[in-house]
């Protein structure tokens, strides 16, 4: 009958991974499972996503021409 240990370690310098447990006998051939702890995704794929996930909220000028009007303005006034 197979028997399986679990042991978590941290991964030493080097790259190095060390294991030690009284329940494993000295001089037998074992075989290591590595399994490194998954990465949470990123809630979005891209920055469009987040954006297009926001709700939507209150614009400060209700079109894109009032805004390029409003930009055309206090540019103006800083030429004064």
């Amino acid at each position: 009958m197979q028997s399986a240990l679990r042991l978590e370690t941290t991964v030493l310098p080097g790259h190095r991974v060390e294991l030690s447990d009284p329940g494993l006998p000295e001089g037998a051939q074992v075989e290591v499972i590595v399994m490194l702890p998954e990465k949470p995704k990123p809630a979005f794929g891209s920055a469009l996503d987040f954006l297009e996930s926001l709700p939507p909220g209150p614009r400060a000028f209700d079109t894109w021409e009032e805004y390029e009007q409003f930009l055309r303005e206090e540019k103006d006034s800083w030429e004064r």
